[in-house]
């Protein structure tokens, strides 16, 4: 079985990047961090909780002039387009860079604001960052998201649990964007573990043994329309974990109809994945 590639492109963006990526923000060290890094995971993701660990490791890599390696996305939650840039320009001075990556704008489940997203694209166009994500719950949002030229990547909710996308995302975006003579966007999943979830014993059905870290990862990365999967350390151990998935590479068919199992039995027993943001 071959392996995952060591370098995607992120549709539209452009963004050359490994197709493992890093949230900073469960706790992970900035050794371990620094250790993915040299395995070839550039694209972190300091989002809402911004750990002294992703930090450090960030600052020690601009130090090093290994900027340009590093693909860094920074999230905001803000509904001011103004607040957004303020807290966006502290980000960038508080990591000692002139601008991210990617600008996440996070949970518009139905479009951002025109002033958001104004004043998104007034940031980008002054060179704060170089390409806009935005994040959602509601599934068929992103194919209007994508619709658009304003949205480069999408980061989307995808694993054994949550394969809504599959029917929701992905074929009626590909149909418009055909329509319309599109690129695609890029297209990170996130939640792959279905926030634990699919690594507890008591979560899967008696008899079956629960997932590891690498097969969520695994799972999301060997969808075709996946290009790259956030994974959230808490420490070294999980990094490493992380990191195997790169090591094992796509998943069998045996082993995809085994982690859908488990996952359709966490969705149907679950009554968590049942409420207004966790769907299907």
């Amino acid at each position: 079985m071959g392996a995952f590639p060591e370098r995607v492109t992120l549709g539209r963006s452009g963004l050359s990047v490994g197709p493992l990526a890093m949230s900073g923000g469960y706790g992970a060290d900035k050794a371990s961090l620094l250790k993915a890094f040299d395995h070839g995971v550039n694209y972190w993701y300091h989002g809402s909780r911004r750990a002294p660990g992703m930090t450090d490791a960030i600052r020690e890599l601009v130090a090093a002039g290994k900027r340009d390696e590093l693909a860094i996305v920074l999230q905001s939650y803000s509904r001011s387009g103004l607040l957004m840039e303020k807290t966006f320009a502290m980000g960038l001075r508080k990591l000692k860079i002139d601008h991210a990556d990617v600008l996440l704008l996070g949970w518009y489940n139905h479009g951002a604001p025109a002033g958001v997203l104004e004043a998104a694209l007034r940031m980008r166009e002054k060179g704060m960052f170089k390409a806009l994500s935005v994040s959602c719950h509601h599934r068929p949002s992103f194919v209007d998201y994508a619709k658009t030229r304003d949205y480069d990547i999408l980061q989307i909710r995808y694993n054994a649990v949550h394969t809504g996308a599959e029917r929701d995302t992905f074929p009626p975006m590909k149909d418009a964007l055909a329509a319309a003579g599109l690129e695609r966007p890029g297209t990170v999943a996130y939640t792959a573990t279905r926030w634990g979830s699919l690594l507890d014993p008591k979560a899967v059905p008696d008899g079956e043994t629960p997932l590891r870290g690498r097969d969520c990862y695994r799972f999301a990365l060997s969808n075709p329309d996946i290009d790259v999967c956030m994974s959230g350390p808490a420490d070294a151990a999980q990094v490493d974990e992380a990191l195997m998935a790169l090591k094992d590479g796509p998943i069998s068919t045996d082993e995809d109809e085994r982690f859908r199992r488990i996952g359709q039995y966490i969705h149907d027993h679950d009554k968590s994945v049942r409420s207004f943001w966790a769907g299907n």
